[in-house]
C-alpha cells in the first residue's frame, strides 16, 4: 500500500480532509446557483452517486443569497466558490457554508481580507486556496510569456510560479493567525506534467491538505484518461487528500463516478461494485458486449465492493477473473458461471444474464453491512 503524505487535517462540515482520513470525493454543481430547487436536486443526486462535498459557484449577490436555502437543504457539506469579491464571502459565511474557496491574495484591500478572515474565524470556516496555471496573477503571466519566448516547454518554471502564488496566499492567512487546520490548497493545470510538478513542490513546502484535480481536462472520455493519469501519479506517491474530476459534461455524477474509479483502482477506496471484462478476440463465441452493458448498468446502484467478471471464452476466462466474486463466460448455446475462478454452474445461453444478475444481487446482500442496532 502507498504511504500517504502527512498533512494537517481540516474539517469541512464533518468531512475530514487530510490526516488519516480517507481521500474524499467532491465536485461542483453545474446548475445556476440562483435556482435553489435545481441546485438542491443535483446535490441530492450527487450524494447518491457517492459525492462527499459539493461546491456551488457564487458569481453574484443573488447566488450568495441563495446559499442560505441551499446550505439548509443540502445533505452534503457546501463549499462556496468565490473570486475577488469579499462581500460574497461575507454573505456565504452568514449563509452557513462549510468552507470558502477563496484566494485572499485576489482581494487587494487588506482591511477587506481581515473582515473575511475574522468572520470565518468566528464560525471556524476553513479556506481552500486554489491556484490554476491558466489564471495566475497578471505579473506572473507576463513573466511566463517572456520565459516561453525562450522555452515554451519549460513546465517547471510554471509549476514554480504556481507554488509561489499558493504560498503567498497561504501567508496572508498565516499572518492573520488562521493557518494550520483551516487551510487546504489546490494547484491545477490542464497540462498533466505541470500539474504533477506543482503539487510535488507544494507537498514538500507545506503540510496543508492538497485537493487534486486536472483542470479543464476535457470531454468525458479524454478528460477521464487525463485525470486518471495526472491524479493517479500523485496519489501513487502519497500526495492528495481530496479529489475532483473536472469533465465537460452536463451531469456531474459522471465526475464522481470517475473519481471513485480512480481511487478504487489504486486501492484507496473500495465501496462500490467493480466490473472486469475481457477485451474480446477471435475466440469469442457469443455476443458479449450487451451482457457487459447490462451488468454495468445493474451494478452501478450497488454500494458494496462486489467484483463481477464478464469473459468471452472458456480458454482464459475463469483463470483471468479468478479474483472476481462471480463471473460468466459463454458460447455454443450455454453459459458458464464461476465463483472465485471455480465452476459454479452451467446454464442455457439465453438464461445466462438473468441468472448472473440474480447471483450478483445475492452476493451483494451477503456483503452488505449489518444494520445498526436499534436504541434500547
Amino acid at each position: 500500500m502507498v504511504e500517504r503524505r502527512k498533512s494537517i487535517p481540516v474539517n469541512v462540515g464533518g468531512v475530514v480532509i487530510g490526516g488519516a482520513a480517507p481521500i474524499a470525493v467532491q465536485t461542483m454543481t453545474k446548475t445556476d446557483t440562483r435556482d435553489v430547487k435545481a441546485t438542491l436536486r443535483q446535490i441530492h443526486e450527487l450524494k447518491e452517486a457517492g459525492c462527499e462535498i459539493v461546491r456551488p459557484a457564487v458569481p453574484d449577490h443573488e447566488a450568495a443569497e441563495a446559499l442560505k436555502e441551499i446550505v439548509k437543504g443540502s445533505p452534503l457539506p457546501v463549499i462556496a466558490d468565490i473570486h475577488y469579491d469579499h462581500t460574497l464571502a461575507l454573505m456565504a459565511i452568514q449563509a452557513g457554508v462549510h468552507c470558502l474557496r477563496l484566494n485572499p491574495g485576489n482581494i487587494p484591500d487588506r482591511d477587506k481580507v481581515i473582515k473575511v478572515v475574522t468572520a470565518a474565524k468566528e464560525r471556524q470556516i476553513p479556506f481552500r486556496i486554489g491556484v490554476n496555471a491558466g489564471s495566475l496573477p497578471e505579473e506572473v503571466h507576463k513573466s511566463l510569456r517572456e520565459q516561453h519566448q525562450i522555452n515554451r516547454d519549460d513546465r517547471e518554471q510554471t509549476a514554480d510560479r504556481m507554488v509561489e502564488v499558493a504560498l503567498g496566499h497561504c501567508k496572508i492567512l498565516e499572518d492573520l493567525d488562521y493557518g494550520p487546520g483551516f487551510i487546504k490548497v489546490s494547484l491545477k493545470s490542464t497540462d498533466v506534467w505541470t500539474n504533477i510538478m506543482a503539487n510535488r513542490k507544494f507537498a514538500a513546502a507545506r503540510a496543508y491538505p492538497i485537493h487534486l484535480g486536472v483542470t479543464e481536462s476535457g470531454p468525458v472520455e479524454a478528460g477521464s484518461i487525463r485525470s486518471a493519469v495526472g491524479m493517479g501519479i500523485l496519489l501513487s506517491e502519497g500526495i492528495g487528500d481530496t479529489i475532483r474530476v473536472s469533465l465537460a459534461t452536463s451531469d456531474p455524477r459522471e465526475e464522481v463516478r470517475v473519481a471513485h474509479e480512480i481511487l478504487k483502482t489504486l486501492a484507496f477506496r473500495n465501496e462500490t461494485a467493480t466490473l472486469v471484462a475481457c477485451p474480446t478476440c477471435g475466440r469469442l463465441e457469443y455476443d458479449m458486449v450487451p451482457t457487459v452493458k447490462a451488468v454495468e448498468a445493474h451494478i452501478a446502484r450497488l454500494k458494496v465492493p462486489v467484483t463481477v467478471a464478464v469473459m468471452g471464452c472458456v480458454v482464459n476466462g475463469p483463470a483471468e477473473a479468478r479474483h472476481a466474486d462471480i463471473g460468466v463466460t459463454g458460447g455454443r448455446g450455454k453459459g458458464v458461471i464461476f465463483k472465485k475462478g471455480k465452476l459454479y454452474k452451467t446454464v442455457a445461453q439465453e438464461e445466462l444474464l438473468a441468472v448472473l444478475l440474480a447471483e450478483i444481487d445475492a452476493i451483494a446482500i451477503e456483503h452488505a453491512p449489518a444494520p445498526a442496532p436499534l436504541p434500547s
